[in-house]
């Protein structure tokens, strides 16, 4: 279900779409040759805005423009915003980054981009850019030029600054856009956020690690303070947004480029596009390329029935996404022995994944005799609880 202030949002998309700008008119292509090869001049540049709102599509565009459109004779602008979603980089960890319990207890997906940098988390509210060049003309400063000019040309006065580590602060402290990048052998893109009305509790309560113990050299993202242009500009519509930052790409780059409405799902636009979206979404991409990491960490053992308490320890190395080796310290007056190693044994091989981890141990359990079973069940459910 779409609550209000979705519904709003999407108005103020789809209302942007249908208007027409007086030096920037907005146009739907229907083939991808007629739309990307244009003239000869190396200067020419292109504004495109996604009316997709799905992370994998939007993402698989992305590579579809890096890998197909020849961007040493054009510089592209992307336009794009998704339903909610945590976008994690290449490089990172999923288990330390996000808060997985949570977010599938609220449909929210996790993807992994191509790009480097830290986690974000996506919403209407958050507009995302994409500067596309060749890899000689990649400039971060002058892209965040644009927004920053465009910002302080829609609020006068407002206090905005790019910093060394190309995030955008205003007034100071208060981060409303991050950067990441892609170099390719000869193309480029720099891609970046920015915050005009996100759901900044979701955020908190997203970007928040839910497992604890885990040891591991994936990038760490760096947090800071956020906060929405629209608290600061409460009449800023997305729309009016949305045109100065075309006007000042425009600008700045020296371009006459309208705004082209495009549809990542139309296939005889973009072919093959597909093809990347099922990547991005399988589990293979998202968790299986987290760098390899160890979990250690001690485990709470509880006994209703009998009052009783114990402590154990769970050593696992991972990697792939896959457990490679575990280790469960548990007293024998718990368990016996021989259970622990079964099923440590049986963790071997699976994915780091609760419900596939809970379906391997679920043959365990049914075998074993009722003497052990309930410590055995709670041993196995401190151990899923580890794995988010």
């Amino acid at each position: 279900m779409l609550n209000i202030r979705t519904l709003s949002l999407l108005r103020g998309w789809s209302g942007v779409c249908r208007c027409q700008i007086r030096s920037h008119p907005i146009r739907t292509s229907s083939k991808s040759s007629s739309l990307f090869v244009g003239s000869d001049s190396s200067s020419d540049g292109l504004v495109l805005q996604s009316d997709s709102t799905d992370v994998y599509q939007n993402l698989a565009l992305e590579d579809w423009i890096d890998s197909n459109v020849d961007l040493q004779r054009r510089n592209i602008m992307l336009l794009w915003r998704n339903q909610p979603a945590v976008v994690i980089g290449r490089h990172q960890n999923p288990w330390t980054e996000c808060n997985l319990p949570a977010m599938r207890r609220s449909g929210i997906p996790l993807a992994r981009r191509r790009s480097g940098g830290g986690t974000v988390f996506h919403d209407l509210g958050n507009l995302n850019l994409t500067f596309f060049t060749s890899k000689k003309a990649y400039d971060r400063k002058r892209n965040l030029k644009v927004i920053t000019e465009a910002l302080r040309q829609v609020i006068p006065g407002l206090d905005v600054q790019a910093t060394d580590r190309f995030d955008i602060l205003l007034n100071g402290c208060y981060k409303i856009s991050g950067t990441a990048s892609r170099l390719s052998r000869k193309s480029s893109y720099h891609h970046c956020t920015l915050l005009h009305s996100a759901d900044r509790s979701a955020l908190a309560i997203l970007l928040r690690p839910s497992c604890a113990g885990i040891h591991s050299n994936a990038t760490p993202s760096i947090p800071s303070p956020v906060t929405n242009l629209l608290d600061h500009a409460p009449t800023l519509q997305l729309g009016e947004l949305l045109d100065v930052l075309v006007h000042q790409y425009n600008a700045e780059f020296g371009f006459r480029a309208p705004r082209t409405l495009i549809n990542p799902a139309d296939e005889s636009m973009f072919p093959g596009l597909s093809k990347t979206v099922t990547e991005l979404q399988s589990w293979e991409w998202r968790f299986g390329k987290t760098p390899k990491f160890s979990v250690q960490t001690p485990l709470d053992l509880t006994d209703d029935q009998h009052s009783a308490r114990a402590s154990a320890q769970l050593h696992m190395e991972v990697k792939n996404g896959l457990t490679e080796s575990c280790k469960l310290d548990v007293p024998t007056d718990w368990i016996p022995q021989r259970l622990s190693t079964e099923l440590s044994t049986v963790l071997v091989g699976e994915r780091f994944c609760p419900h596939r981890a809970a379906a391997a141990l679920s043959a365990l359990l049914r075998s074993e005799t009722r003497e052990h079973q309930d410590r055995l069940h709670n041993l196995c459910d401190a151990v899923l609880s580890v794995m988010g």
